[in-house]
């Protein structure tokens, strides 16, 4: 191709003019994709000579509306020659780009040669960093100024190269620090999704170098990630709550080599329960304001939008990988309470819908972190936690049918946390494996207790997550079949006129039975018998209580169906 012709690492312009105009933009993509890869390796000396007539080569490229892909190798290529080379056309260049963005063109065919500038700027920032000397401040001001008027691709652009700036400059520019956050503000919210994203990243870069943004900045900011969660779509719920995770994490961690975070000494440390106050604010009431809040309450529709809370969500993951594993073995019993405090809270579960919903979200906060941050030995604390947990809320629930009533209410948000705390321990478990063992025999643990003992609470999906954590022991410590089987049914023998009790143990029976085939040894011969019998007493009674036919009709039906995969 003619491109193998120019040994020089200048533009042919000779073969340029040779070739038809429309195949002209992709010689020029040719010769900057070649000069990319040149330059990163050249020497000084190399490009000595033609130094200058690159600059003018690659600043006269800029003018001449280049697309996506050659702006990105015209700024790189200026980047690194000024990096390679010498830096003393570095200023008129930015001066050049500058006056660019100062032009008031705003017709769509100037719109590339602004983005092109834009591009330029930001990536000699970043990569010549305090070499820009106080350029900073007057490109800055023009991007900042241009952000009120400028269209989405621009918007974006704009709030890309400022986080160049913050990246390249770091502590040097704290002076305009107020500044790009107030102009990223909006842009967080803004309509057009990959605003916000870029949005994001800057801030999410700012945080490395303005203390201010996690102190005086900390609750506004967290307030108007809720909002960018609000509407947006998967890039933009992971890049906000990237920022929303490191934010709060910034307020747990020392700020280390950071000058501009000695300045902040004076301020007052934010306690982990604090910081994990901003996340629940989010969780539970959403972004919205006051008002917007009002007119909600008025419609009677749900208070948090699912897009906050799934945003937030993301958030704590983030916030507890940023903290790392060791942090969280040290906060594990902070960080459970909390999360499992979460999905317990009436404002959590306003419908059915949006209790299934927020289990979910706090099934994934623990999944994500206590299943894959944790080794073994960890794992096993946290099952303790958890069975801790699961025994204090059964501890807390009346069953005296006078009482009833009163704790109603809450006996109905709780079935929340104890379905999501068994199903984390049932994953751990399976997870664990054999190692398990010593956390079923553990007699001052009472693991198997504490979820036995949800077999009888007054909620079905409290009931049922028993059941499935049992299976999962069943499955991951095969020994365990046997003796629980023999408590079932003893279960349902004692408490026949329960008929909570009646279809906790069934459930819990048909469950450990369902997991007996992925046990290699399987269960006694006469087993399978003897829940036959209790299946077939629970049929042969169900018509002598009319209040417990049906409890006790489904409860035989289903041992039986559950003896069928005994094969």
């Amino acid at each position: 191709m003619m491109m193998e012709l120019s040994h020089s690492l200048t533009l042919n312009e000779e073969a340029l003019q040779q070739i038809p105009e429309a195949k002209r933009p992709v010689f020029v993509f040719e010769w900057l994709r070649f000069l990319d890869k040149v330059l990163v390796a050249a020497q000084k000396s190399d490009i000595k000579g033609c130094q200058k007539k690159l600059v003018e080569q690659l600043t006269q490229r800029i003018q001449e509306s280049p697309g996506p892909p050659t702006r990105k190798l015209i700024a790189r290529c200026l980047a690194t020659l000024f990096s390679v080379g010498d830096t003393f056309l570095l200023f008129e260049t930015v001066n050049k780009c500058n006056d660019i963005l100062k032009n008031k063109d705003d017709s769509p065919s100037f719109l590339p040669t602004r983005l092109a500038a834009i591009s330029c700027v930001g990536l000699m920032y970043e990569k010549l960093g305090r070499m820009m000397g106080r350029s900073y401040q007057e490109t800055v001001q023009i991007l900042v100024k241009s952000l009120r008027s400028a269209e989405s691709q621009t918007r974006i652009e704009i709030m890309l190269t400022l986080e160049k700036v913050c990246s390249g400059m770091g502590s040097a520019v704290s002076n305009v620090h107020k500044e790009v956050y107030k102009a990223a503000r909006p842009c967080l919210t803004d309509r057009v999704m990959a605003v916000r994203c870029a949005a994001s990243k800057c801030l999410l870069e700012m945080l490395n170098h303005a203390p201010f943004l996690y102190t005086a900045e900390l609750e506004s900011l967290a307030t108007l990630c809720f909002r960018a969660f609000d509407g947006s779509n998967y890039e933009v719920r992971c890049a906000v709550a990237k920022l929303l995770g490191a934010l709060i994490a910034c307020t747990q961690q020392p700020q280390k080599g950071n000058p501009a975070a000695a300045q902040n000494k004076g301020a007052k440390p934010i306690s982990l329960e604090e910081a994990l106050g901003v996340l629940m604010s989010g969780f539970l009431r959403g972004g919205v304001g006051f008002l917007k809040g009002t007119g909600e309450m008025i419609k009677g529709s749900s208070g948090v939008n699912r897009e906050v809370r799934v945003g937030v969500t993301h958030a704590y993951v983030v916030f507890v990988q940023i903290m790392g594993g060791v942090w969280l073995e040290r906060n594990l019993t902070t960080l459970l309470t909390h999360v499992l405090d979460l999905v317990a809270n009436p404002k959590a579960a306003s419908s059915h819908v949006d209790a299934v919903y927020s289990r979910k979200c706090i099934n994934f906060i623990l999944r994500s972190v206590l299943g894959r941050m944790l080794g073994e030995k960890a794992q096993a604390s946290a099952c303790k936690e958890i069975t801790q947990i699961v025994a204090k809320q059964m501890a807390s629930i009346d069953f005296n049918p006078e009482n009833a009533k009163d704790c109603n209410q809450e006996t109905l948000f709780s079935q929340h946390l104890l379905v999501c705390a068994l199903q984390e321990m049932g994953s751990l478990i399976l997870g664990l494996g054999t190692t398990a063992a010593n956390l079923t025999t553990d007699q001052s643990l009472g693991l198997i207790e504490a979820t036995l003992s949800v077999l009888v609470h007054p909620c079905q999906a409290a009931r049922l997550a028993a059941a499935w954590c049992l299976r999962c022991i069943c499955v991951a410590v095969p020994s365990q079949i046997t003796p629980l089987i023999d408590r079932c049914v003893e279960g349902i023998e004692n408490m026949r006129s329960s008929p909570e009790a009646i279809a906790g143990y069934s459930g819990a029976l048909a469950a450990v039975l369902g997991g007996v085939r992925l046990s290699p040894l399987g269960v006694p011969h006469t087993k399978g018998k003897i829940i036959f019998n209790t299946a077939e007493e629970l049929l042969r009674s169900a018509s002598q209580n009319s209040r417990l036919s049906l409890n006790r009709t489904q409860a035989g039906w289903l041992l039986i169906g559950a003896i069928m995969t005994l094969g």
